[in-house]
């Protein structure tokens, strides 16, 4: 981090920005931010430099949608997702930069498919909330799906977000719901994570002084995404989390 360029610290402040636009606007953008940092700096250390500014974006979220959470959802997720983060701190002890690129830019293209084609073939899906029933077997089974695989993509590289976008798209959430759910469930899962990291060694005093630098692009990017969301047609909304999405995914297995 001593070596870093004018260059690459420009970069490290775009996609901080991006975090905070990403976590008011549109999630799946995250992912060209992950993409960002990993390609700047060790694979592996990105991931630890990374997660502050995350969760300075998800307080950010939370305290303009608080009000829209579907918490049913939320429940439903988290025990699927603790053994997602438990299964990626596994792999993180012995995982590569290389592996861990790889690994998550595959992943992120082929829920991407996966959802795409689950869209095209679906019915519309009324928008959770109105009944908060019984989960069928197959929502169960979905949620538990989703929730391991999510959980595993943001402990091993802060990837979590695209795969969570994919899961609320396909339950039918709108946007508001959507935000508020997600700003929720990032800043429970990304707080939960910071004893894993810094156990890995990923988060030290070194990052946090980083961290430091680059909180400040975080604000105004928030502030941006705040902005921008009520402009957002919501096909378009859905399109550019899919885009987002596969874009991330490309870099990480071209980088």
């Amino acid at each position: 981090m001593d070596t870093l360029t004018l260059g690459q610290l420009a970069a490290l402040a775009a996609a901080s920005a991006l975090v905070g636009f990403s976590k008011t606007a549109v999630s799946g953008a995250n992912t060209i931010s992950l993409a960002v940092f990993a390609a700047v700096l060790p694979a592996r250390e990105s991931t630890g430099v990374l997660l502050p500014l995350l969760i300075a974006g998800d307080v950010l979220a939370v305290l303009v949608y608080r009000r829209h959470a579907h918490w049913p959802t939320l429940l439903r997720l988290f025990p699927a997702v603790a053994a997602g983060v438990v299964a990626g701190t596994l792999f993180m002890m012995w995982a590569d930069d290389a592996t861990v690129r790889t690994s998550i830019g595959a992943i992120l293209v082929f829920m991407a498919g996966v959802t795409v084609r689950r869209r095209r073939t679906a019915e519309t899906v009324a928008e959770p909330g109105a009944d908060d029933g019984p989960p069928t077997a197959g929502e169960r089974l979905k949620a538990r799906s989703y929730g391991v695989l999510g959980g595993f993509t943001t402990m091993v590289a802060n990837a979590g977000g695209p795969v969570m976008s994919l899961y609320l798209l396909s339950a039918g959430f709108r946007k508001l719901g959507f935000l508020g759910t997600s700003a929720w469930f990032f800043l429970i899962v990304n707080t939960t994570k910071v004893p894993f990291s810094v156990g890995l060694g990923l988060i030290d005093g070194r990052s946090l002084l980083l961290d430091a630098c680059l909180l400040v692009f975080v604000l105004p990017g928030a502030w941006i995404g705040r902005k921008c969301v009520d402009r957002i047609d919501q096909r378009l909304f859905e399109r550019i989390v899919l885009a987002a999405t596969v874009v991330g995914g490309l870099q990480l297995l071209l980088t």
